[in-house]
């Protein structure tokens, strides 16, 4: 299964993350920095306290810190949601799971602040508790200026900011198996596999496979289409106002493109909409989206071996006897018979 060989390094843009995690780490106040399932960081510790930073930079010390890490992390994963806990020092930790399909690959670490409302504290488990005259417990005398310039916050802020990481770690995990669906189903297309296996869709939302789908078939019928929509823009002269709409139904081909959805993108009325299409292609909207669509499955009825059926799909027909009947309507003939005939060999 292609999520099988999935690392942070294929899951995040880990250069572009950087400067997204020093703006996190800025306005949320709080360090932030991801790790590998190992507990290994792979990001830089964006917001990194400097109490923290002397702790972490002793080799004795630092342990301490690593046992809470991998703790909090091993809680977030059986949880598979946030976990808010304390640290040796009683300052706050968050660990958010990156997790995809029950398989935990890492997770953002966040923190190095202190409570506000210290009742909470009671209620939070103390991953490592210091015990007296500790090398640990000395440090914290050694560096009380800096643990004293700990940024405070509240419980409910601190949760806010554990809720709002969680749902951007899901949007991140979301979006790489949409494309990396996208990419799997894409492949085996092109190579003349178009069963794709349980094992390919296996762990994937219903709502990332009907994206996938959407753009494959894009891909796919862009691939065998020769016209693109520069060229064909310089055969259609619409005002600005239309273009947009017209980008639209080039750039979604697979799609059953409605009136009102292009008024919206165009930003004007349906029936101004429909007025001013009429006007200036000199056709209603309805007819040129399928004589455009007629053209575009001849293309494929002649290049591929796509079934007549799948054309349909491809094209946003919404049946395959609709399809047929609009094809006759432009064409004269039946699709399997224009196949018959004008198939390339």
């Amino acid at each position: 299964m292609a999520k099988d060989n999935f690392n942070l390094n294929k899951l995040i843009d880990l250069e572009k993350w950087d400067n997204l995690q020093d703006s996190l780490a800025s306005v949320t106040k709080v360090a932030i920095t991801i790790v590998d399932y190992k507990g290994n960081q792979v990001t830089k510790h964006s917001g990194c306290h400097r109490f923290c930073k002397e702790i972490r930079a002793n080799p004795k010390l630092v342990k301490y810190c690593q046992k809470c890490d991998s703790r909090g992390g091993i809680e977030a994963v059986r949880l598979n949601e946030p976990y808010i806990y304390l640290c040796h020092y009683n300052i706050i930790d968050i660990a958010i799971p990156i997790m995809i399909d029950g398989k935990y690959i890492g997770a953002v670490m966040a923190g190095q602040v202190k409570l506000s409302d210290t009742n909470i504290e009671g209620i939070l488990e103390q991953i490592v508790v210091l015990s007296k005259n500790s090398m640990a417990e000395k440090a914290l005398d050694d560096f009380k200026e800096y643990y004293d310039e700990l940024i405070t916050l509240s419980y409910d802020e601190v949760k806010k900011i554990a809720n709002m990481l969680f749902s951007l770690c899901n949007y991140l995990v979301e979006e790489a198996l949409e494309k990396n669906l996208i990419l799997d189903m894409y492949k085996k297309t092109m190579k003349n596999q178009p069963e794709i296996d349980s094992n390919t869709l296996k762990g994937y939302t219903l709502t990332s496979i009907k994206n996938a789908k959407k753009e494959m078939s894009n891909a796919i019928i862009n691939s065998y289409i020769e016209e693109d929509i520069s060229s064909n823009e310089q055969n259609i002269e619409v005002t600005d106002v239309l273009k947009p709409a017209i980008e639209y139904i080039y750039n979604h081909k697979s799609e059953n493109v409605k009136l009102e959805k292009m008024a919206k993108v165009c930003h004007i009325s349906p029936s101004y909409f429909s007025r001013l299409f009429t006007k200036e292609t000199g056709e209603n909207f309805s007819t040129y989206v399928s004589k455009l669509k007629v053209e575009w499955a001849k293309n494929l009825l002649e290049e591929t071996d796509m079934h007549v059926n799948e054309i349909s799909d491809e094209l946003g027909f919404s049946e395959s006897g609709y399809f047929i009947k609009i094809f006759k309507k432009y064409e004269g003939i039946t699709p399997f018979l224009y196949m018959k005939y004008c198939k390339k060999k």
